[in-house]
């Protein structure tokens, strides 16, 4: 008897390993081909303990993601003004960190991360173009530099290609850079992308959430009827700009003594906040509520500008907590107990939790932490740093990130500091004046606004911090200070 059972357990684990390979379609047929060698009661035992497990789907996905909103801007976050209740309702029924960030406080690496699970330093889309300077825009040379940009992607195993492997199907919606949906392993979506006429940052994909959410709602109904998990990727051109709200959402802001421009970013995060609400309800009216993992995260953060329509200092690509924090929840009725931590996380953990959630492989090496076991169980966080960097905007060579680096930053436990290194700005130099090349050490416990620079009277800190940020990566020709002298 524990002969047979040995053997049976041994069976099972070979053929789980070769069907994880073998596309559905044609297990049938391998079952076919090995009954003649295996005996066919160990094998029809073997294939009944399997079936369960070879064909139930992991839950459903989705993931939300702000565009150019700040960790302040929201209800739950103590906003005096702006009103989020859908995020609000959703933020009660999750795991919610709200010491949550980005390592890079800049759309495209951003996301790219949220694709690969990578920093910018590592898959090499560290800003948004190719820089004019080097290669006029839409010349040729510039066009062949977006195309060499958008096939690093390839050399990743993504999020949604890796999911396809679990039998999901995925939709991308909203903003998405790296060339048609399908470049990223998406099944379905809506951008064409670059070669394609206006194929920088979404085309079709913008339209999401600002002109309604039928193909999302299209998407799901089909995912259904083929009885297959699904993966959403909902990052509508939401609060970002332009500011042109719905009136009746601007007239809710709009008050004596308040910045018409003001007014206008707190009714764009009202209206990605309804969006938010229009996406929930379909997965509820879908039936799938129970069975969804809903998973939240912004970008970068973004600091309205009271005289003008852009973002205001220490923002929207800086590494200040303006443009790096975000508050990131889980919600997965039944299986995750809601619940607000204050741990630290980042976004670069969102591709391993996801995929394990959905029990798909996790790649080797990816830098972040699967922070499923902790939610499932409750189980405390034991890492206490997390790492980011900056780049600017425009890439200078595309081969080297450290052309273009220009801060890398470290939290531990309470303590912030941020190193400033001498890369290339081409635009955007406003952006990152950089006056103040020393140090910056931040207590965010009682300067979460990062006004008091600290690292004169912390030397020992400053020193511990900065070992931490070299032991993250080697930098090999960009200069910083590394003491407050």
């Amino acid at each position: 008897m524990d002969w047979k059972l040995s053997l049976f357990t041994r069976i099972k684990i070979i053929l789980f390993l070769i069907l994880d390979l073998i596309p559905i379609r044609k297990r049938l047929d391998f079952f076919v081909s090995i009954s003649k060698t295996i005996n066919m009661r160990v094998l029809l035992f073997t294939y009944l303990a399997l079936i369960s497990t070879v064909t139930a789907s992991g839950p459903n996905i989705v993931l939300i993601i702000s565009d150019d909103q700040a960790w302040t801007d929201y209800g739950f976050m103590g906003h005096p003004d702006i009103k989020t209740p859908h995020i609000d309702k959703l933020a009660k029924e999750s795991v919610l960190f709200k010491r949550g960030y980005v390592p890079t406080a800049l759309c495209r690496p951003s996301l790219a991360t949220l694709l690969t699970g990578h920093y910018a330093s590592t898959h090499g889309i560290t800003g948004n173009d190719p820089s004019p300077k080097y290669a006029k825009h839409n010349s040729k040379l510039y066009k062949e530099r977006r195309a060499q940009i958008i096939s690093f992607i390839d050399k990743f195993d993504t999020l949604p290609e890796l999911l396809s492997s679990k039998d999901y199907l995925s939709h991308q919606s909203g903003k998405y850079w790296e060339g048609n949906f399908k470049r990223a392993g998406f099944t379905h979506g809506m951008t064409r992308g670059f070669p394609e006429p206006g194929g920088r940052h979404g085309d079709d994909g913008l339209r999401i959430g600002r002109t309604g959410m039928k193909p999302i709602k299209d998407f799901v109904k089909m995912s259904k009827e083929e009885k297959k998990p699904y993966f959403l990727w909902y990052a509508p051109f939401l609060p970002h700009t332009p500011h042109n709200p719905p009136q009746r959402l601007l007239k809710k802001y709009t008050k004596e003594g308040r910045s018409i421009h003001i007014a206008k970013y707190y009714a764009m995060c009202d209206w990605f906040d309804e969006t938010c609400g229009q996406l929930l309800d379909i997965i509820d009216e879908s039936g799938d509520r129970d069975n969804t993992l809903i998973v939240y995260v912004t970008d970068n953060g973004w600091i309205q500008n009271p005289k003008r329509g852009g973002y205001d200092s220490r923002s929207k690509q800086t590494p200040y907590e303006g443009g790096v924090r975000t508050p990131i929840m889980f919600r997965w009725p039944g299986k995750i107990k809601p619940a607000e931590r204050n741990e630290l996380v980042s976004s670069i953990d969102l591709v391993p939790t996801i995929l394990s959630a959905a029990g798909s492989k996790i790649p080797e090496k990816l830098p972040g932490i699967n922070l499923l076991p902790h939610l499932l169980k409750e189980n405390p966080i034991s890492r206490d740093t997390i790492f980011g960097e900056s780049f600017a905007h425009d890439i200078a060579d595309l081969n080297k990130p450290e052309a273009t680096l220009l801060f890398r930053w470290t939290i531990k436990d309470k303590w912030k500091l941020l190193l400033t290194y001498d890369g290339e700005v081409n635009r955007y130099k406003s952006t990152h004046p950089r006056t103040e090349k020393r140090p910056q050490l931040f207590d965010l416990s009682s300067d979460p606004h990062e006004k008091k620079n600290l690292a004169k009277d912390n030397p020992k800190k400053v020193a511990e911090l900065v070992k931490e940020i070299d032991s993250w990566y080697p930098i090999k020709e960009r200069k910083t200070l590394i003491s407050f002298e």
